[in-house]
């Protein structure tokens, strides 16, 4: 038996690999998650000769970075939704008064996930720009066609998670809302 060999972890897309989804996926999991894209997305790219598709121009390894950088956004965006889902109450019940303290502890926690989500947004919408000037018009990186799809569905507004998060972040504060009116000891 052979010792394993050391990998170092180094660029955007070493961290990049390091990220994935669980059929069933807790907290613990997003966490762990919103670490390794934070970190890809502080990282310096690879050499265009290890990237995650095939690069052979100076236009094609800009657009490159600008969807991977859009990509690990969107991510971000995507796990943070899953960590505030988790601690979200959806409808405030009259009979959750003797335990309003911990559901606003945990809706403080939801609306910091969306709050962040909202922050990624703004960032994920600029990298989509980047990659939509005119110079790329006619340049696709087809080895990640998904990024690419991701961008026209940001560019025509039929992927907006701003207003998603937007409507969610209201939603909350109205459940919160209901919440700080409640009495504690009534039910």
């Amino acid at each position: 038996m052979q010792p394993a060999n050391a990998y170092m972890v180094k660029y955007k897309e070493d961290w990049y690999r390091l990220y994935h989804i669980h059929y069933q996926q807790y907290p613990d999991d997003c966490i762990e998650n919103i670490y390794w894209l934070e970190k890809a997305a502080q990282a310096d790219f690879a050499n265009p000769l290890y990237a995650n598709a095939k690069i052979t121009t100076e236009k094609e390894w800009e657009k490159y970075r600008y969807l991977f950088q859009m990509h690990i956004n969107l991510k971000l965006i995507e796990q943070h939704l899953r960590l505030g889902r988790t601690y979200d109450k959806k409808t405030a019940y009259f009979y959750d008064a003797p335990w309003k303290d911990e559901y606003l502890r945990n809706l403080e926690k939801t609306l910091s996930c969306y709050n962040a989500g909202l922050y990624y947004w703004q960032e994920a919408q600029l990298w989509a720009e980047k990659a939509n000037v005119k110079d790329f018009t006619f340049l696709f990186i087809t080895d990640v066609q998904n990024w690419e799809d991701e961008r026209e569905r940001i560019k025509t507004g039929e992927l907006d998670y701003g207003k998603m998060l937007s409507r969610e972040i209201k939603r909350v504060e109205e459940v919160r809302d209901t919440f700080l009116a409640m009495e504690s000891k009534r039910y």
